[in-house]
């Protein structure tokens, strides 16, 4: 019993773990962008 409670919690902090990471990504690309834009933005002036 107390090993099957251990595996279902392993497996909700390595989906979170998981899902954490791709969230971070997703926001440094947004970021990337966002600066990427502002740069384009500043050379046109």
């Amino acid at each position: 019993m107390f090993r099957r409670i251990f595996l279902v919690l392993a497996l909700i902090v390595v989906i979170f773990a998981f899902v954490g990471c791709q969230t971070v990504q997703g926001l440094g690309s947004d970021i990337k962008s966002v600066g990427e834009a502002g740069e384009q933005a500043l050379e046109g002036m």
